[in-house]
């Protein structure tokens, strides 16, 4: 799952987020693509999931990004590869998913950077949303999340690993699509 973190409890909470419903995804990117086939054509491959390993957190991040205030997103690349996955590419999309599995929105990857931990800049924590928006708090909830998702597959975070810096539009559905903001 592509994850972002909030500030949370030293205990995160234990529901995790629900698999997604593949079939009302499959449906959601039908409707997508019938509307948009330039874009698809573009970057015809798409993922399906959801904000954060919780179903609390997943719906949190999902409300953020549904109101605009969350237009970024940040992964660790080992994250990507343990899960079989490829970093995502600009124009590359995600149906991105509620806690509970059900597909919400699909979501346009606009701008992509590959660095380590510490070279995430003001700018960026303030689009990713969360939180107080401010650097210092996104690298301390960035910090737990990575530890924390690392621990869960059996690994240690490192610092010095790449993180995917991923910065996306809605797109779908037309009522919520924010293009060129």
């Amino acid at each position: 799952m592509l994850g972002a973190v909030t500030d949370q409890p030293t205990a995160p909470p234990s529901r995790p987020a629900a698999p997604p419903h593949l079939d009302a995804a499959a449906a959601m990117w039908r409707e997508y693509s019938e509307a948009h086939p330039h874009a698809v054509r573009a970057g015809g491959e798409h993922t399906v999931e959801g904000f954060g390993e919780f179903e609390r957190l997943a719906d949190e991040l999902l409300g953020l990004v549904l109101t605009g205030q969350k237009t970024a997103t940040a992964e660790l690349v080992s994250t990507y590869l343990a899960d079989g996955d490829l970093p995502p590419r600009v124009g590359s999309h995600w149906i991105a998913c509620d806690g509970r599995g059900v597909p919400r929105i699909v979501i346009r990857t606009t701008e992509l950077r590959l660095g380590p931990l510490e070279s995430v800049d003001d700018s960026f924590a303030h689009d990713e949303g969360e939180d107080d928006r401010q650097r210092d708090t996104w690298m301390r909830e960035h910090r737990r999340y990575f530890t924390r998702t690392c621990a869960a597959r059996g690994d240690d975070f490192s610092e010095d690993e790449d993180v995917v810096f991923e910065r996306f539009d809605v797109v779908w559905p037309p009522e919520l699509a924010r293009r060129g903001r």
